[in-house]
Parts: structure tokens; C-alpha cells; sequence
């Protein structure tokens, strides 16, 4: 794997590197017809682009959905397979009253990946979407060409049963949506991010609350913080400075030995939004790497 090019996730637009892309490139995944995985009787929504048995598969965070992954299109549509889920209880899938935990997460997206007549994949993760792709993973590890991990993480948060209640308190009353705008503001900073801003806003305020604290529980949950080994490729593009000490890189690359472990400055937990001139490069040298593309 590469050094670092940068100097180090809450588990809660620019240049594209290729020229600027015309309106219909970028509204692609807009335009791309919805379709329809069943998990335990469930609906998951995705959306596939391209052909081919090798997919890049793109799995949002905690209460969002396909949407935060519209500025990587232009640079992945026509280049390589991409499906892009809304995970269960978010976007257009259904939305259960059932434990949202990161396993269900991962069945979902390998319900996903069946139903698209995928083979072999790779994992882009933003946020809690990291603990699912780990968990995929885990368990269908045979299918997994590499990972790419978006502001995520792969520690435990340490949270005791009492630190978790409290996480779920905060976004459990009629204050929650403006809690949301409370938190999301500050990540989007400039009138040049209003568009994005408004969008990651809606996403969360459209997540039902009993997803949005049953996601919560089940990022926390303490099983699913192991050390076990991940011995794919993968590449971390985080956040420098917001949350991830020095002793989380260090963490890391002890875990996944060879990481390409990448520090993005003066961004915020949305990168992909924020700095797609900055996080596409990543992540399509990574693919070519892999030789997905």
C-alpha cells in the first residue's frame, strides 16, 4: 500500500480532478432508476450504475441516505460498476420497528449485493457506514476486494450503557430536528456549501426516530468492537483534527497493517460533500490499485 500523502469519525464542491462535469453527469444518480432488495421481508432501495460481476458499493452514515455519495459519480459512472444503498430505515427502504444493529445493516447490503448480481465488491463506508462495512465483512468476507473507510471508525467509541442512554436521549424528544441543524450546521461552513448543507439536514430529519436512536444502540454496541484482523486493502480518509486523536492512527494501522491512511485538512465529517476534489483522486487511485478500474 502507498504512504500517506497528508499529515490523521463521528460514528455518528470544487474540481473533480477530471475536469467539470456537465449537469447531466453529476445528476446521473438522481436519474438512475430505483430498485429493490428483500431482507427478512423488508425493502432495501439501491441504485446500480453500470455493469459488471465487480461493484464499488457506497454505504452511507447514521441518518442519511444514497444522496451524500452524488459529487463521487462523475468520476465513477461509466469507469467501473456502482450501487449505491439507502440502508434499512433510511432514504427510500423501509423502516421497521426492529434492532438496528450493524449485523442487519451488513445482511442488507449483501441482500443488496445479491440482488444486483454482484460477485466481488468494494466497501466505501462514510461514518456508521464503517462499522457496517466491517461487519459485511466479517461476514461475507470471500466477496470483499478492498475497503475504503469515509470519517468512520474502526474503534470502540468507549461508551458505558450510561454514555450510550445519553447519546440516545439527545435525539429522542421533539428537539431532535433542531438538534440535527444544530450539529450538521457547523460541517457545511460558507454559502458555497448551502446546497449540501440543506440536503444532509433533510436526510437526517427525514430518518424516523426510533431509526435514528436504534442505530445509535447499534453502532455502540460493545460486541462488535473487536481487534479481529481485516486483511484486505484499505484506505481511511478522515477528517484531520475533528475527532481522531494521533492514538487512533496509531490504533489503526496496528489493525490493518498497511492501511493507506489519509488526512484530509480544513475539512469536516462530510469530506466527500465538502472536498470532492480532494477525496476523488483518493479514492479512484485506490480503485486503479485494485484494479477496479
Amino acid at each position: 500500500m502507498r504512504c500517506s500523502r497528508f499529515g490523521v469519525v463521528a460514528v455518528t464542491l470544487g474540481a473533480l480532478g477530471v475536469g467539470r462535469p456537465g449537469w447531466a453527469q453529476i445528476d446521473a444518480l438522481s436519474r438512475a432508476p430505483s430498485r429493490f432488495a428483500v431482507l427478512d421481508g423488508v425493502r432495501i432501495h439501491f441504485k446500480s450504475l453500470g455493469g459488471g460481476r465487480t461493484a464499488v458499493v457506497l454505504v452511507h452514515g447514521w441518518a442519511s441516505d444514497l444522496n451524500v455519495w452524488k459529487s463521487q459519480i462523475p468520476v465513477l459512472n461509466g469507469r467501473v460498476r456502482v450501487v449505491a444503498i439507502d440502508l434499512p430505515g433510511h432514504g427510500r427502504s423501509d423502516k421497521p420497528t426492529v434492532p438496528y444493529s450493524m449485523g442487519f445493516f451488513a445482511r442488507a447490503v449483501n441482500a443488496v449485493v445479491e440482488a444486483a448480481q454482484v460477485d466481488t465488491v468494494v466497501l466505501v463506508g462514510h461514518s456508521m457506514g464503517t462499522p457496517v462495512i466491517r461487519q459485511f465483512y466479517r461476514l461475507f468476507g470471500a466477496k470483499v476486494k478492498g475497503m475504503v473507510v469515509v470519517d468512520g471508525g474502526l474503534k470502540s467509541p468507549g461508551l458505558d450503557s450510561a454514555g450510550i442512554e445519553r447519546a440516545v436521549q439527545r435525539f429522542s424528544g421533539p428537539g431532535t430536528e433542531a438538534t440535527f441543524e444544530q450539529m450538521i450546521t457547523p460541517m457545511f461552513p460558507g454559502e458555497s456549501l448551502a446546497t449540501a448543507r440543506q440536503d444532509v439536514i433533510r436526510m437526517a430529519k427525514a430518518t424516523p426516530l426510533h431509526v435514528v436512536t436504534g442505530s445509535i444502540r447499534g453502532m455502540m454496541d460493545p460486541s462488535i468492537w473487536t481487534d479481529d484482523p481485516v486483511k484486505v486493502p484499505v484506505l481511511a480518509v478522515m477528517a484531520k483534527g475533528t475527532t481522531w486523536p494521533p492514538a487512533y492512527r496509531d490504533y489503526v494501522t496496528a489493525l490493518v497493517p498497511g492501511i493507506d491512511y489519509q488526512e484530509l485538512e480544513g475539512v469536516h465529517h462530510f469530506l466527500m460533500l465538502e472536498r470532492p476534489d480532494l477525496f476523488n483522486p483518493l479514492l479512484t487511485d485506490f480503485l486503479r490499485i485494485l484494479g477496479t478500474i
